[in-house]
C-alpha cells in the first residue's frame, strides 16, 4: 500500500525549527521517506520561494600576495537563472519543466496535473573571508585558471551568520569554482557542496558551485555541482551535514547500506556508499565515479537550451535505494535512465559501511622470500593487529619483505593524567610471546617501532604540564616492549597551527612547540640509535605549499625542528586532498604524477604558503619514503611511482617532470597501511614492491 502524508516541515517543530521549505512523506510498505515538495495527490502547483545567495569568498592572502584571492559567484547568477534549474527544459519523461519538478515526476508515478517549481529568486549577495586554515587556492601555471578548496563546515556556519531565518524558503547558496571538504578535516575531500537543514537557523539550504573557466583537473561544468546537491536535497531534505564526525545518528532519510556501482571509470572503487542518499562526508551521488580525495566528476546529462548549453547531474532516484515498488517505477536515475540501469546492490557484511564483519581471509599465496644483501632501501608497513582472537597475525609470521614494522597504535590514556600514552598487547596474543616476536624480528635485522596516535585519536600537548606525562609513558612503553623508536602519527585536528603563527622555523603554537620538546627528550634519553619517524597526512606537509595555517603545514615546524634526529618521513599520499606540485600544476591523489609531485616537495624544498620569505629546506633523500594505502591503490601504480622517483624512469603518460631528472637513488622506499591488509590480499604489494626495492643498487 502506498500513500502520502503532507508535511509542511516549517510547522513540524519536532523535526526542525521553523524556516524549512515544504516537504511531504512518501510511505510505502512500511518504509517512510521525506521528500521535498507537496503531496502530488493534492494536485496543483507548489511554488517554493527561493533566496539565492551568490557568495564572494575572500581567501586570506598567501603566496606572498598583498591582497586576498577572490572567488566571486555574482557573475554566475545570470547563467544559473537561464539554466533548467529555474527555466523550462523539455525532459523526455515529463515535457517542459524545471529540473527538480521533472526529477520528482520521475520519482513518483502520480497521475494528474501537479507541479513543484522553484519561484523567481530573491538575490542576496554575501561576502565571506576564508581565513588561513579553512581553505586554499590552486592555480594552474599552464592555464592560469584556479579552483578553491574550502571547509564546508566553516562556510555553512559563517554563511548563516549573514542569512537569518527564512521561513518557508529554500536558500540556494552559489559559490564559484569551489570544491569542499567535510567535518573541518581537509583529508575528507572532496564534494561540490552540501544540502539539508542548518541546525542553527532552521533554514533549508543547498550549497553548490558554478563551474566556469576552471582548471583542466575539473571535469564537471556550469550547474552540474548545484544540480547534484539540489537532487540530493529533493530526496533527503532533512539532512544536516554538520553532524558528521559526532557519534550521533544522521538526521534525514536512511536506506539499507548500498554498494557503489562498479563502473568502467572506477573499477577499483567498488565500496559501500553508506546508508544516506549520498556518500558520507563527500556527498557523492552513486553516479559519481571519483574515489575519495579527488575533485568529484560524473558523466553529465547535456541540456541544450535557448539560454545556452548546460550540464545536469544524473541523480539516483528513490527507487534506486528503496527498490521498485508502489508508485516508484523501474527507472533508477534521472535525467538519463541509463546512468543507473539497475537498482542498488546491498553492501555485504565485512565491507566498509556494511553490516557486521567477517573474519580476515587467509592468504592463498606465499610471501616471496628475501634474497640478496641489504641495500638500504626499505619496505615499511603498519601492523594493526586487527581481528581479535584467532585472527590476529603474529609478528613472526610477517612476510620477510617488511624491513620496518610500525606497531599501530599507542593511544592516549583517557583514564590517566593528560598527556599519558598507553599500549596493550592486541587481543588474542600473549604478551610474553608478543615481546618475543618483536625480539625475533629485531634479530633478523628488522626495525620495530611503536606508532603514537593514529586516525580518530585527538591528542594535544598544548599544556606544557602534560609533557612529563607523555615522555614518561612513552619511555615505559618503549622499554617494556623493546621498540627501536617511535613513529609520530598525530593527525588532524590534534595538530593545528594557531592564528599568528606564520614562521615554521620559529613556531609559537604550544601543541607543536611542546611536541618538539617531548620528542627531543625521548631521543636524548634513549640515545642516537633511537629512531624517530613522522607520518603526516597530505594536509600536514604538502598542503603547506599553497597555504600555511590550521592543519595546512602543521608538521613542517616539527620536521624542521627535528631534522637532525629524523630517521625518516613518509607522507600519507592517501589522506590528502588535491594539491599542487612544484611545476605549478594541480594533481589528484592516486596517480603516479601525484606521488612524484608531492614527494618532490620534500626532496626539493618549497616556499611555505607560496611565500619565498619562508623556504622549507629540502630533506635528504635517505630520510624520505612515500606512504600508500593498500586498499586505495594498485601494485602497478606503486611500482611505477617508486621506479620513477628512485631511477628517474617516467612511465608512459606521466605529466609531472622530476626536477632531478635522474631520480633520487638514495630514497628509502615505500610505506603501507597496512601489513595486515597486504597479507589478506595474498601479499600483492609486499611480493611486488619488496623485491623491487631490494634489487635497486645500494643507497
Amino acid at each position: 500500500m502506498t500513500f502520502y502524508l503532507i508535511l509542511f516541515i516549517a510547522g513540524v517543530r519536532s523535526l526542525h525549527a521553523q524556516g524549512t521549505a515544504p516537504a511531504f512523506q512518501y510511505v510505502d510498505g512500511g518504509a517512510s521517506y521525506t521528500l521535498m515538495g507537496r503531496d502530488p495527490s493534492q494536485g496543483g502547483t507548489t511554488t517554493v520561494p527561493v533566496l539565492l545567495v551568490p557568495v564572494k569568498l575572500l581567501f586570506e592572502a598567501n603566496r606572498g600576495a598583498s591582497k586576498p584571492f577572490t572567488m566571486d559567484a555574482a557573475p554566475d547568477v545570470a547563467g544559473l537563472l537561464r539554466s533548467p534549474v529555474f527555466t523550462d527544459f523539455r525532459f523526455s519523461a515529463t515535457g517542459a519543466t524545471q529540473y527538480l519538478d521533472a526529477m520528482l515526476h520521475a520519482t513518483i508515478s502520480q497521475p494528474g496535473d501537479w507541479r513543484m517549481l522553484l519561484g523567481k529568486p530573491e538575490v542576496k549577495p554575501v561576502t565571506l573571508t576564508v581565513h588561513a586554515g579553512y581553505g586554499y587556492i590552486l592555480t594552474s601555471k599552464r592555464s592560469g585558471k584556479s579552483i578553491a578548496v574550502a571547509d564546508i563546515k566553516y562556510l555553512q556556519k559563517e554563511l548563516f551568520l549573514h542569512v537569518p531565518k527564512q521561513p518557508g524558503k529554500l536558500v540556494i547558496v552559489l559559490t564559484h569554482n569551489t570544491t569542499f571538504y567535510a567535518a573541518g578535516d581537509a583529508t575528507l575531500c572532496c564534494s561540490w557542496g552540501a544540502h539539508g537543514v542548518d541546525s542553527a537557523t532552521g533554514n533549508s539550504f543547498v550549497v553548490g558551485s558554478y563551474l566556469r573557466d576552471a582548471p583542466d583537473v575539473v571535469e564537471d561544468r556550469d550547474v552540474q555541482p548545484l544540480t547534484q546537491q539540489l537532487g540530493q536535497f529533493l530526496k533527503n531534505p532533512l539532512h544536516d551535514p554538520l553532524v558528521y564526525g559526532r557519534n550521533v545518528k544522521v538526521p534525514g532519510n536512511t536506506f539499507p547500506a548500498w554498494l557503489r556501482p562498479n563502473t568502467s571509470e572506477s573499477p577499483d572503487q567498488r565500496g559501500c556508499g553508506g546508508t544516506g542518499a549520498a556518500s558520507m562526508y563527500f556527498s557523492l551521488d552513486p553516479t559519481n565515479t571519483n574515489p575519495k580525495n579527488n575533485i568529484p566528476s560524473s558523466k553529465a546529462f547535456v541540456a541544450r537550451t535557448a539560454g545556452g548549453t548546460y550540464h545536469l547531474q544524473n541523480i539516483a532516484l528513490l527507487s534506486w535505494y528503496a527498490g521498485s515498488k508502489g508508485s516508484l517505477g523501474k527507472t533508477y536515475s534521472f535525467p538519463d535512465p541509463q546512468a543507473l540501469p539497475q537498482p542498488a546492490a546491498a553492501c555485504p557484511a565485512g565491507v566498509a559501511g556494511g553490516r557486521g564483519r567477517t573474519a580476515p581471509r587467509q592468504p592463498t599465496e606465499a610471501p616471496v622470500p628475501l634474497s640478496g644483501r641489504p641495500n638500504g632501501h626499505k619496505l615499511i608497513g603498519y601492523w594493526a593487529g586487527y581481528g581479535g582472537p584467532g585472527s590476529t597475525i603474529p609478528l613472526r609470521e610477517l612476510s620477510p619483505q617488511w624491513d620496518v614494522v610500525l606497531i599501530a597504535f599507542s593511544t592516549p590514556d583517557r583514564n590517566a593524567p593528560e598527556g599519558t600514552m598507553q599500549f596493550r598487547t592486541p587481543a588474542g596474543l600473549d604478551t610474553g610471546q608478543f615481546k618475543a616476536d618483536i625480539a625475533h624480528l629485531k634479530s633478523q635485522g628488522r626495525k620495530v617501532m611503536i606508532s603514537l596516535g593514529g586516525g580518530g585519536q585527538h591528542f594535544t600537548l598544548a599544556d606544557p604540564k602534560r609533557v612529563p606525562n607523555f615522555v614518561s609513558s612513552v619511555k615505559r612503553i618503549v622499554e617494556e616492549y623493546g621498540f627501536d623508536g617511535i613513529d609520530v602519527d598525530f593527525e588532524s585536528p590534534s595538530l593545528s597551527i594557531d592564528p599568528g603563527d606564520v614562521d615554521f622555523r620559529h613556531p609559537t603554537t604550544p601543541s607543536i612547540v611542546n611536541l618538539i620538546a617531548a620528542i627531543r627528550q625521548l631521543r636524548e634519553h634513549f640515545g642516537p640509535k633511537f629512531m624517530v619517524s613522522l607520518v603526516p597526512e597530505g594536509t600536514q606537509i604538502p598542503a603547506g605549499y599553497p597555504s600555511y595555517g590550521g592543519q595546512f603545514g602543521s608538521y613542517l615546524a616539527i620536521t624542521y625542528a627535528i631534522r637532525d634526529i629524523l630517521s625518516f618521513i613518509d607522507v600519507q599520499d592517501y589522506n590528502t586532498p588535491p594539491l599542487q606540485g612544484l611545476d605549478g600544476e594541480i594533481y589528484q591523489p592516486g596517480s603516479v604524477d601525484y606521488h612524484a609531485a608531492m614527494t618532490e616537495l620534500l626532496l626539493q624544498g618549497f616556499p611555505v604558503g607560496g611565500n619565498p620569505k619562508y623556504m622549507f629546506p629540502a630533506l635528504p633523500a635517505d630520510r624520505v619514503a612515500v606512504g600508500f594505502l593498500a586498499g586505495d591503490t594498485t601494485p602497478a601504480i606503486v611500482s611505477q611511482a617508486m621506479d620513477y622517483l628512485i631511477t628517474g624512469k617516467a612511465p608512459e603518460g606521466t605529466r609531472y617532470k622530476l626536477r632531478q631528472t635522474a631520480g633520487y637513488p638514495r630514497m628509502i622506499g615505500a610505506m603501507f597501511w597496512t601489513i595486515d591488509a597486504d597479507r589478506r590480499a595474498d601479499y600483492k604489494f609486499s611480493n611486488v614492491i619488496g623485491p623491487q626495492l631490494h634489487k635497486y643498487p645500494p643507497r
